[in-house]
């Protein structure tokens, strides 16, 4: 029975895979390669609860598949099964509002779409040309994170610069963690009836962190922009601020704006903050034992990410729901707690001791009784949409 899909998500330095089966409720095999382009790049497989790291002499996104088709042919019962191979691919563009079959035209679309994202889309480009290589036959699907928010109103996404600029270069705000709001409002639909008619707040955060506002099943305004450095503060990027700071970095450093536009990047947010880490749980343990540089820096994370819910929230007519999802977003009570605080003028208010407690890796309603707005933290599960996605692709 063919029925299992092999989830490729190809970064710029590492491949995060899994094989999905029946209706991608199943995980028969996940891993990831790390440090890709660099010294000491390994791959690690995930099955029947072991864990095999495998060290990579070549650090290639090209080995890196390569290994993962070896694994499958030492597994002949789920290579077998295999129906298609589903790709996350960062930046869609205007091109791609949905997910699509993958073929050359594709391909050149995704390519084109690489000025705007230059650390994923190659890597993306990639990683489809090496499957179809390793996987000849087999039906591929490529699903875009800036997909989901194509709805959004031309005075949501445009940029108050001279309107030629959208025109030839299509300057614009494109958001991204589509594939992750997408699945939220889905699952929230499932377990609180109606919210698919309703207003939601998605606060995803992670290393990667971006609100959305969700007016009846549809984006309607995300803190993100034409790339992922818009928008709150996140682990390493600084997140929206004054557009002359660029400049005045690059005159105080005497480096290019380029280079400056890389500090923004690679070297601000918690970790330019804090100095210490762009890990949450170790800035967490550093607050615990009095570093108070970490506790700057996680507070002007969670000030700068309640700016932007509240902010996303004037394109609703009411905020009934608000859902803390991603790495950081399920597993902080803290700064769920303290994001809170700063949205009281909204009304929402979470219940201390259920966010406390909260149970890892499920879903979970942590208002409080006098909240206007439930407030959730439900668990994202990108790969399961591109399961989904690709299976349906398939078929038609």
């Amino acid at each position: 029975m063919k029925d299992s899909i092999l989830v490729i998500n190809c970064g710029s330095s590492s491949l995060k895979f899994a094989v999905l089966a029946n209706a991608g409720q199943d995980t028969l095999v996940e891993g990831i390669a790390d440090r890709l382009g660099a010294n000491g790049s390994s791959i690690t497989f995930k099955f029947e609860g072991q864990k095999n790291v495998i060290e990579l002499e070549d650090g290639s996104h090209k080995n890196a598949v390569s290994h993962i088709k070896n694994w499958l042919s030492r597994h002949p019962n789920i290579e077998s099964s295999l129906a298609g191979i589903g790709h996350r691919v960062v930046h869609g563009g205007e091109t791609f509002s949905k997910s699509v079959l993958i073929n050359q035209d594709v391909i050149d679309g995704i390519n084109e779409c690489a000025q705007f994202a230059p650390l994923h889309n190659p890597a993306h480009a990639k990683g489809i040309e090496v499957a179809f290589e390793l996987f000849p036959g087999l039906p591929q699907v490529a699903v875009f994170d800036t997909a989901f928010h194509q709805t959004l109103a031309p005075e949501q996404y445009l940029y108050p610069i001279p309107m030629h600029f959208y025109r030839e270069h299509h300057f614009r705000k494109y958001g991204f963690h589509g594939t992750s709001y997408r699945y939220i409002s889905q699952r929230l639909e499932e377990i609180a009836s109606g919210s698919d008619q309703q207003g939601v707040l998605v606060a995803h955060l992670g290393n990667g962190a971006s609100t959305c506002a969700i007016n009846k099943g549809q984006s309607s305004d995300t803190s993100m922009g034409i790339t992922p450095l818009e928008g709150l503060m996140m682990g390493t990027r600084s997140g929206s601020l004054d557009p002359s700071l660029l400049s005045f970095i690059s005159k105080a450093e005497n480096i290019s704006a380029d280079e400056a536009l890389d500090i923004l990047n690679k070297k601000s947010g918690l970790l330019g903050v804090s100095e210490i880490s762009n890990d949450c749980r170790t800035l967490e343990e550093a607050m615990e034992s009095g570093d108070q540089r970490a506790k700057l820096a996680l507070d002007m994370f969670a000030a700068r990410t309640a700016k932007h819910l509240a902010s996303v929230a004037t394109t609703l007519e009411s905020i009934d729901h608000l859902v803390f999802t991603g790495g950081i977003g399920e597993n902080s009570s803290y700064l769920r707690q303290v994001i809170c605080n700063h949205l009281k003028a909204l009304n929402i208010s979470i219940d201390s001791t259920l966010n406390e407690n909260a149970p890892r890796g499920e879903s979970l309603n942590i208002s409080s009784k006098n909240s206007n707005t439930n407030v959730w933290i439900i668990p994202t599960n990108e790969e399961l949409m591109i399961a989904l996605d690709t299976i349906s692709l398939i078929q038609h």
